[in-house]
């Protein structure tokens, strides 16, 4: 199997390729020491599994991963960092990441992250599983809000697209070249379709606790 292993420093690569080599005697394993190299390999080799570091020159880890997931490349990728905060973790998922570690427990997550990666399953680091349950349940309602606003129709969809830039019925209703009563229509089904209850703003307020969701959702 070949396996890039992609990071500024020279002693830690080291130290990482030596752990793995002790547990996996297949591997065929390039180095590479800044981003550019290693999305110029990946290119050319096609390796099954690169591990990234985040903060490399010339093109960082997250720039090599969203080249790899835009053009499609089967190699699966592992980042390995210092960086610990929810979003960045976040970024490197919704990127296409197999797996996210910490370069603080590495020594002893990367023989299982491998295994993992090579089963094509998902890994997280035990310090980061809290985020890995926030992005499976914010994952889990972005399919279920995807499948409820699928069921709108065009003008309800304009209309919902209207009501969250905080336009008021008379203007939405005016851009639409429709009646007022029209556009009380379309939202009073819209909230029907999206199991809203019946009560005074329940749209306004379902927008505002949705809205990074509904941001995501490419029809929106």
């Amino acid at each position: 199997m070949k396996l890039l292993v992609a990071d500024d420093h020279p002693i830690f690569r080291k130290g990482l390729i030596d752990i793995l080599l002790a547990s996996f005697s297949n591997l065929q394993i390039t180095e590479c020491k800044n981003g550019k190299e290693a999305i110029e390999y990946i290119k050319s080799e096609k390796p099954e599994i690169a591990i990234l570091d985040i903060n490399m020159p010339e093109l960082n880890g997250l720039e090599v991963l969203e080249s790899v997931s835009k053009e499609k490349l089967s190699t699966r990728i592992i980042i390995l960092t210092m960086y610990r905060d929810r979003e960045m973790v976040k970024k490197a998922m919704d990127a296409g990441a197999y797996a996210y570690i910490l370069k603080d427990f590495a020594a002893n997550e990367i023989v299982d992250c491998f295994n993992n990666v090579s089963a094509n399953e998902k890994y997280m680091g035990t310090e980061l599983q809290s985020y890995y349950t926030d992005f499976v349940t914010d994952d889990k309602k972005k399919f279920d809000l995807h499948g409820l606003i699928k069921k709108l129709t065009h003008a309800e969809l304009k209309t919902l697209k209207l009501v969250s830039q905080n336009r008021s019925t008379r203007d939405i209703a005016e851009l639409l070249f429709l009646s007022e009563k029209t556009i009380e229509n379309y939202r009073s089904k819209i909230c029907q379709k999206l199991q809203l209850p019946p009560r005074n703003n329940s749209l306004v307020l379902w927008i505002s606790e949705n809205k990074e969701i509904l941001a995501s959702i490419s029809e929106f």
